[in-house]
């Protein structure tokens, strides 16, 4: 049985933000969920997607995240409790559904998790998606720790259906990630059959039922308001003249950093989690109890400016501030000493901050440096190395619109295959437009799972404007950056997935690109072939580059480290595959002369290397060691 199904309410356990999410969900009673897997919210998908081949809880990994919220919507409306998981830049996709099904509502509770990432941990944007809420008028709740975020869960899905209208469940990757203990409450039931009433005057959102339904979603919203102020969500917790109000995990920083400095006593706190929409009576109040107010809030000033506005109803309204010199940045996650640091200067209370940790001194030497990298073995890297060589063959140079995957790292040197990048699918239409404003030769790069998610479109366009370009799909069967979850061309799939595998290469012919080629990127000789002769071509050409994630046949058990590879006394110091390749498994010598050195604890075995030495001074390990 899966850990989350497992446990007495009452019991305790140590959770990640996204597991707690998940048992919340299942104590909810949800029945339907669907993600497009991204970090940070990744892991919720993944637990449900476990937990769904043990139950009757249906899960879905949907091919992007517009249709993973229309196949949420449609559940829902036909009665069912559901749950649909994104990362922030997930909810762009989806925010034409979104925006729309604020207006139609829906009949069973739907949540829809925006998993935001300031610092931009794994993202390409670090966008405030609490905006959403206000853009679509939908309420949103934001929790602030692994136990908030189970009840506020399940709360979620109860509020969706007394509201009748998606409720948004914002959290950032500093919750997703970490782990807290978490009281676990009972599990409910779920219903998994719905039904579907014909309502058309109220679900078809041509203009006139349109017009209708915006008027229904407003008094939604002034019921959502009068929850906001009762529900027990929006605290208010000590008596002081100075005032902090925040939300989600800056909670935890404030809470930490008044007890730190000793100032209970002088702080009144106003903690928010139900923050769209706010409980103005609640503020009101609070405003008038506090000489200063300091909000605490990552990324952009979203509470401040409504604890403005909201106070310009005041006779003497108190000063607030939260962004600003000497304050609070726009940029990144916050941190425990960066919010107790703010405090004391704000309020002007006495703090010596530490003095930093420097890992260096404690080592007695600098820090080795880890850039992220391709793993050693992958078949994007060997793709990228038949490009660049080819490209220097024939003497040209690429301009390479790349996309969102494991292979947005072959921007790095020496690959440096990526040179324009805006989000998922971005590389085939970019490069259309490269192409045509240009007289450069374009060659685009995108995975798999993101050419299902996004790159379709693109290629249709390309193909009916006769655009002049070569797309590189690079195809290794799974959605591997997030964690190797399924997508429709998913090849080998794993035991018991009951998805029916979707072919690339009969997708591509069947949009009407006439020159197509698919190739195993580790036959060498072949794909370098394959790709001088698309290069020096005209039109839209194809290639997919097909070989398996070496890490998920890993996974899936059907790859093991069947060879060792040692490098003879041929090799020189010609350094080919440290500046043209550049696996992390292939490494200089270690006193500065002889021949490279294979680590054999990072080497995946893939055998690419022994056909790119030019001295043919890499083998295979023989059985007697030699």
């Amino acid at each position: 049985m899966h850990p989350l199904l497992s446990g007495q309410p009452g019991e305790k356990r140590l959770l990640l933000g996204n597991e707690a999410i998940v048992r919340g969900a299942l104590e909810g009673g949800v029945a339907l969920a669907t993600q497009y897997p991204g970090t940070p919210s990744s892991e919720i998908g993944d637990r449900l997607y476990q937990i769904s081949r043990e139950t009757d809880l249906y899960f879905e990994y949907a091919t992007n995240e517009k249709v993973s919220l229309e196949v949420a919507a449609g559940a829902a409306v036909s009665g069912l409790r559901v749950l649909c998981a994104m990362k922030h830049v997930g909810v762009n996709v989806a925010a034409d559904t979104l925006m729309t099904l604020a207006y139609s509502g829906v009949k069973g509770g739907l949540v829809l998790v925006s998993a935001d990432d300031p610092s931009l941990f794994s993202s390409q944007n670090e966008q405030d998606n609490r905006y959403y809420a206000k853009l679509s008028g939908l309420p949103m709740l934001e929790p602030a720790s692994a136990q908030e975020a189970k009840e506020m869960t399940t709360y979620a899905l109860t509020l969706s259906e007394e509201l009748s209208l998606p409720v948004i469940l914002r959290t950032t990757t500093r919750l997703n990630h970490s782990r807290g203990v978490v009281v676990l409450g009972e599990l409910k039931p779920r219903v998994r059959q719905g039904h579907f009433a014909k309502n058309p005057f109220r679900y078809v959102m041509v203009p006139a039922v349109a017009r209708q339904a915006h008027g229904i979603l407003l008094s939604q919203q002034a019921k959502a308001a009068e929850v906001a102020e009762t529900c027990g969500l929006n605290t208010v917790q000590g008596n002081g003249p100075w005032g902090i109000v925040t939300s989600g995990v800056s909670a935890a920083y404030v809470t930490d950093a008044i007890a730190d400095l000793g100032i209970g006593d002088r702080v009144t706190l106003l903690k928010l989690g139900f923050t769209h929409p706010l409980p103005t009576r609640l503020i009101q109040n609070f405003l008038t109890k506090v000489e200063k107010v300091l909000v605490v809030e990552e990324l952009e000033p979203y509470l401040e400016e409504a604890l403005r506005a909201i106070a310009a109803g005041l006779r003497q309204p108190p000063p607030i501030q939260g962004k600003g010199p000497g304050l609070f940045s726009r940029l990144f996650e916050y941190h425990p000493g960066l919010v107790r640091q703010v405090v004391a200067s704000y309020f002007g209370v006495p703090y010596n901050p530490p003095a930093p940790l420097d890992p260096a001194a404690l080592l007695g030497r600098p820090l080795p440096e880890r850039p992220p990298n391709l793993c050693p073995g992958c078949s994007h890297r060997a793709t990228y190395y038949a490009v660049k060589i080819a490209l220097r063959d024939l003497g040209v140079e690429g301009i390479f619109p790349t996309d969102i995957g494991c292979y947005t790292l072959g921007l790095l040197p020496p690959l440096s295959m990526g040179d324009y990048l805006l989000c998922m699918g971005s590389s085939v239409s970019t490069a259309a437009g490269i192409a045509t404003a240009t007289r450069q030769k374009v060659i685009a790069f995108i995975g798999d799972s993101t050419f299902f998610h996004s790159g379709i479109p693109g290629l249709v366009d390309a193909v009916h404007n006769r655009h002049n370009f070569l797309l590189i799909i690079l195809d290794n069967g799974t959605t591997a950056m997030t964690g190797h979850q399924p997508h429709p061309g998913v090849s080998p799939p794993p035991a018991g997935y009951g998805g029916q595998t979707i072919d690339i290469h009969r997708v591509v012919q069947a949009l009407g690109v006439e020159q197509v080629k698919l190739v195993n990127p580790l036959q060498y000789r072949l794909t370098l072939a394959a790709i001088k002769e698309a290069v020096a071509a005209e039109g839209v050409r194809v290639i997919i580059s097909r070989a398996p994630c070496i890490l998920y046949m890993q996974r899936l058990g059907q790859k093991k480290r069947a060879k060792n590879f040692v490098v003879g006394p041929e090799c020189r110091d010609c350094r080919h595959c440290l500046d043209y390749f550049g696996c992390p498994a292939l490494q200089p010598p270690l006193e500065g002369e002889g021949p490279l050195v294979i680590d054999a604890n990072l080497c995946n075995a893939c055998g690419f290397c022994l056909q790119l030495c030019q001295k043919k001074a890499i083998r295979a390990k023989s059985a007697s060691g030699a």
